[in-house]
């Protein structure tokens, strides 16, 4: 595939553009420390500083809440009618942890049971990725097989250079785009672009605080269950959820009806999280995980263990945000060494 550049001026018409002709989602200062994927006019509205969003841009392809259909009565007869979808988009700026989440997430919605909602965003939107700049003491990526430029899954990958950024075609659809809005781009006629970007893997490996070894985690929770372990981390968790909503890969969900009138109304779903206590709660009453001890175990074991059995993916990307915004600092990272600990004592 191709690369371009493309200077800081260029870029700026060029989002103008974009926000014009789609949808454009990219990362937006909402406060001091907070920055969001949301909608925005042009490049103004954009915030290119920042190092990764408070909540994952999956919410975008899976949003928190989501119309489904529209339904009425009359006359015995039920008329449905689908809730609109947003049509053509641009998903701008997505840091490579955000998109190795978007490409855990399409098995789960593509796969046996398919999932129109997300098919129809997933294929709408147009992935432009934006390699890290500086990794964060929570960051662990690498360890999880990615890594702060690694623009798989991206269609388009952008890293920031001296005198503007570097583009990368990594898909017919990007270079579609770019094709598209050739005026603003430059041909890569040096071969600047990759060593570029390469270089600036080779610095950033070197910030990283922390290295995650998950060897053997994965093949010792095949064999073990039940543990005494979750019991004693569980006694710190408060049930909040707050990993659940900020994770780039979580994906469950509630679906429920509204109907004010009793004749006409909206069905839609939500996101859930198998931390609450009523996740899992039947309508009879009975519930197959009564206590904390084993939401948290499943939690945990989506993320080193099911997601690779039923995808041949991890479930975590590394990106660590559960790990920042934990109110009692339960970090998967300490997890994955103290699960290691205690195989080596089984």
């Amino acid at each position: 595939m191709e690369a371009y550049t493309i200077s800081r001026d260029n870029l700026r018409t060029w989002l103008d553009t974009l926000a014009r002709d789609y949808t454009l989602i990219a990362p937006v200062r909402e406060e001091e420390t907070v920055s969001l994927f949301k909608p925005v006019r042009g490049f103004a509205e954009i915030n290119l500083g920042y190092t990764n969003s408070t909540v994952s841009p999956k919410g975008w392809l899976f949003p928190q809440t989501e119309e489904m259909f529209f339904f009425s009565t009359s006359d015995g007869q039920i008329t449905l009618a689908d809730a609109q979808t947003p049509g053509p988009a641009v998903l701008f700026g997505l840091r490579p942890c955000d998109i190795k989440g978007i490409l855990a997430l399409d098995p789960v919605f593509n796969g046996a049971y398919q999932d129109c909602y997300y098919q129809k965003r997933r294929q709408d939107t147009i992935l432009v990725g934006l390699s890290c700049t500086r990794v964060e003491r929570h960051c662990f990526c690498t360890s999880m097989g990615g890594g702060p430029t690694d623009g798989e899954g991206a269609d388009l990958l952008l890293t920031e250079m001296d005198d503007g950024y570097g583009i990368e075609v990594l898909t017919p659809r990007g270079e579609e785009l770019v094709n598209r809005y050739q005026q603003y781009f430059d041909a890569d006629r040096e071969n600047r672009v990759i060593p570029a970007r390469e270089e600036l893997g080779k610095k950033l490996a070197r910030q990283f605080t922390r290295n995650v070894d998950t060897t053997g985690v994965k093949e010792f929770l095949d064999q073990h269950f039940e543990l005494p372990y979750w019991g004693e981390l569980a006694r710190r968790c408060l049930g909040c959820g707050i990993c659940t909503y900020i994770c780039p890969t979580c994906h469950c969900f509630d679906i429920f009806d509204q109907s004010p009138d009793g004749e006409s109304g909206v069905r839609s779903r939500c996101w859930d999280s198998c931390m609450f206590s009523h996740f899992t709660r039947m309508a009879g009453g009975h519930n197959p995980r009564p206590t904390q001890k084993e939401r948290v175990r499943n939690r945990f074991l989506h993320k080193l263990k099911y997601h690779r059995d039923r995808y041949n993916l991890d479930g975590c990307v590394g990106c660590g945000r559960c790990v920042t915004r934990c109110p009692v600092n339960i970090d998967i990272r300490q997890i994955i060494a103290d699960l290691q600990e205690v195989a080596r004592h089984d």
